[in-house]
């Protein structure tokens, strides 16, 4: 366990330091927004749950990963069955922002959203890696534990991932 992480017997604590990084690697593993909230409260039920058993032989971000990896499954084979695959158009906003301006909202809107299909276009052994290790900025070390892959793979998998990338984002007419 690193310094930084809350006791395992602490479900509150895992809760409060880790539903960020939950939520991210939800919605980077294709979970639509419609949805991204319920599967968050799934894989903390499944993390309450399971918490006591937790034996610490990856660590506590790792063990997270593998578990929202398994509800996004769920939640995009149930969406298929159900035949729901958009989200639902963003009711709300504000008219007066002292935020960024709408030029600059559109352009962090496009990026974010060619990262995202970028993400979603990967092979799922790619995708696990590019995410933990490139968007949460976990370390190959951790990636591999969390993956159950030897180190190498881990390095190999990240490198062909930023590759394509790379290749991607030149494809688009931007630069890395």
């Amino acid at each position: 366990m690193q310094k930084d992480e809350p006791e395992t017997s602490d479900f509150d604590g895992v809760y409060a330091q880790n539903f960020g990084f939950v939520w991210r690697c939800l919605r980077a593993l294709g979970v639509g927004e419609a949805a991204i909230d319920d599967a968050a409260q799934d894989v903390f039920l499944i993390v309450h749950r399971r918490l006591a058993s937790f034996r610490g032989d990856s660590t506590l971000r790792s063990w997270l990963f593998g578990i929202a990896r398994n509800v996004a499954s769920r939640h995009q084979r149930s969406n298929k069955r159900k035949g729901s695959q958009h989200d639902p158009l963003d009711a709300g906003g504000d008219i007066a922002s002292s935020g960024p301006s709408p030029l600059e909202r559109a352009e962090d809107a496009e990026a974010g959203a060619f990262v995202m299909r970028f993400v979603a276009a990967l092979p799922p052994k790619r995708r696990d890696v590019f995410i933990l290790a490139s968007l949460e900025q976990l370390s190959i070390p951790e990636v591999a534990s969390a993956l159950s892959i030897p180190i190498n793979t881990a390095y190999t998998r990240l490198r062909a991932a930023r590759a394509d990338f790379h290749r991607a984002l030149a494809r688009r007419g931007g630069t890395p």
